[in-house]
């Protein structure tokens, strides 16, 4: 029986070369969204494909919204944080260009405001809010947030992130005013001295230019901000 790779590097790389197999339609998703295997000898995945053929398009958001999925993915990893599952993108897949993202084996009675009841999870969850203030996050809901079997904390669907204007729409406010957590200054740190190609190549200029804003001003003032009344401030539905 194929068993799944261990290692990021290791998962990383067969989706980005394994044979892709559509196992069904996620539910409850506004674009479509894929279950999928991948293989590649004696390893396999499952994956989340979510294909650019099956977005709708977006006043607001420019498109393909997967590029932005592959980006978060790749803020995480630039900000040394574990907070998004293996994303990659592929031009090689049944309904053709889209991104795969490593498949997180969740215990789905958990979300984000059963999570905040247990301690245990502060610190990851404070980590995921401050990576959604660098990401500029829009839709972050609480079914969102995944607690997988190690107990790791994962935040998923982010393709409507990067926006230039702030679009901050999110579940999780209830940090406000609270000191940032400090791997996500470190992060912002990091990115402020140099940007990883394989993430600047995803985002627009200006794009690129509001990232490096957010991150200056988050160190400017680490501390988590209050929702700005002129906006909508949470998503919807919450979870």
């Amino acid at each position: 029986m194929s068993a799944r790779p261990q290692g990021s590097a290791r998962r990383r790389a067969l989706l980005e070369a394994g044979d892709v197999r559509v196992e069904g339609r996620m539910p409850a998703s506004s674009n479509l969204t894929l279950l999928v295997t991948v293989r590649g000898g004696d390893d396999e995945v499952r994956a989340v494909y979510k294909p650019g053929a099956g977005e709708e398009p977006l006043g607001d958001f420019r498109g393909p919204l997967f590029r932005r999925e592959v980006a978060a993915y790749e803020l995480s990893v630039a900000m040394g944080l574990a907070v998004v599952p293996e994303t990659v993108m592929r031009s090689e897949a049944p309904l053709g260009e889209g991104s795969l993202q490593v498949f997180v084996e969740a215990d789905f009675s958990e979300h984000y405001f059963s999570l905040l009841e247990q301690p245990r999870y502060a610190d990851s969850l404070r980590e995921i809010a401050g990576f959604d203030l660098v990401a500029n996050n829009a839709d972050r809901k609480s079914g969102h947030v995944l607690l997988d079997a190690d107990g790791h904390l994962w935040g998923i669907d982010n393709g409507l992130c990067f926006h230039r204007s702030p679009k901050l729409r999110t579940v999780m406010w209830d940090f406000v005013g609270e000191p940032l957590p400090e791997p996500v200054l470190l992060g912002c740190e990091a990115l402020v001295r140099a940007v990883p190609p394989t993430l600047a190549d995803l985002l627009a200029p200006a794009e690129l230019a509001a990232l490096l804003d957010r991150c200056a001003s988050l160190l400017d003032g680490p501390r988590f901000p209050e929702p700005d009344p002129a906006r909508r401030a949470y998503p919807w539905p919450l979870v």
